[in-house]
């Protein structure tokens, strides 16, 4: 299988061969797996779920399902809605182009450019028993890359630095390939001017930038500004053996997952990560209630969990209001879990906790505090 490529590949000059399959719609899933494809009806563009949502599948807790996801860049209307013509143009040969994104391309499925925003998101799935007041928690057991390609963006002014970036009128998207290293390593791989072979790479670490519940009431969320419902959070963190709980809005969560990402810095700075199409394994549990204010406190929005941290989250248009938001969510996070009187948790977080910014381009700013399980062993 042959690399996509606008310039001679790294692995093809050695005469390698990309030792991942495309993972087009239905083919490579683990025998016996839920599966949840990204067809046209299984799919929001611009939108998120509400309440008067249908789901697209009802599951039990603790269930697994295989999710595929869909990547927007390429298929969009600035870049001709045509990824089959687009990712040529990069060199991209058409059997390494997925099916469904040619579809939903294709499609005449409900979207105002003009108005709605970019990301596709799978769902939504219903988990039965999750009521309002629950969390749900989503955690991502496994992540494939379906494609070896992506695209990092500066578009429509938008970006930390609009205004000054992109230069000129044109919109700026950058072809990156996933490649090996010289230790056989896959890697990102970019051009690191107009022209140049890709000679820059950079560490991959595949996650899902959308995750979310479907909102109360009957109108469909911006699928660009994150909130209590979490959806667009950007949290780079959120990869393989990590979970997300979130605020249950409306009976079954209704939850949905999308805008996958191969690679992120903390800040998203020029207004996309590296994006491409992912296919992740995913378990859906709930927490009581009870249980989720005796393990975190009233949380306000999404907390993450890895092995070694757990992770409050803050969020607001100013990105001053965002980290105060986070602070007070971790202090309620340390009175919660292990006892601590709100004075010594501040100063606790101030002299051991990291506080990064998500990304600053969603309209409504994201910052996570990464606050050290192990230091809490003797409580």
């Amino acid at each position: 299988m042959s690399l996509p490529s606008d310039l001679p590949s790294r692995a093809a000059s050695r005469g390698e061969s990309s030792p991942e399959p495309i993972l087009q719609p239905g083919e490579h899933l683990p025998e016996g797996a839920r599966y949840l494809p990204a067809s046209a009806e299984n799919i929001f563009w611009g939108r998120l779920p509400c309440a008067t949502d249908a789901p697209v599948l009802h599951i039990r807790p603790g269930e697994q399902v295989v999710v595929d996801t869909l990547s927007h860049e390429g298929i969009l209307e600035d870049q001709g809605r045509d990824p089959a013509r687009y990712f040529a143009g990069h060199g991209v040969p058409a059997e390494q182009v997925l099916t469904d994104a040619i579809e939903l391309a294709a499609s005449d499925h409900a979207r105002d450019p003009s108005v709605d925003g970019p990301h596709v998101n799978t769902g939504p799935i219903h988990v039965e028993g999750a009521m309002p007041g629950d969390l749900l928690k989503v955690t991502i057991e496994a992540l494939q890359r379906r494609v070896p390609y992506g695209i990092i963006s500066n578009r429509h002014g938008k970006g930390a630095l609009n205004g000054e970036y992109p230069r000129g009128e044109a919109n700026v998207s950058i072809f990156a390939a996933v490649e090996p290293d010289s230790e056989g390593v896959p890697r990102g791989w970019m051009a690191p001017k107009a022209g140049a072979p890709r000679q820059l790479s950079f560490d991959l670490a595949p996650f899902f930038g959308t995750i979310g519940v479907a909102v109360a009431g009957e109108v469909r969320p911006h699928s660009v500004p994150p909130g209590a419902h979490g959806g667009n959070i950007d949290i780079k963190v959120l990869t393989e053996g990590t979970s997300l709980y979130l605020p249950v809005q409306v009976p079954g969560a209704l939850a949905f997952v999308g805008d996958p990402h191969f690679a992120q810095g903390d800040g998203e700075v020029a207004l996309t990560a590296m994006e491409a199409s992912l296919r992740g394994q995913l378990r859906f549990d709930v927490v009581p209630r009870d249980q989720a204010l005796k393990d975190f406190g009233a949380q306000i929005g999404p907390i993450a969990e890895t092995r070694d941290h757990l992770i409050p989250t803050g969020m607001d248009e100013d990105l001053d209001i965002a980290v105060r938001h986070c602070v007070r969510n971790a202090i309620v996070l340390l009175q919660a879990r292990w006892g601590l009187d709100a004075e010594h948790a501040y100063a606790y977080l101030s002299a051991a906790t990291d506080f990064n910014i998500s990304q600053v381009v969603d309209i409504v700013k994201g910052v996570h505090a990464k606050v050290s399980i192990k230091d809490f062993a003797g409580l």
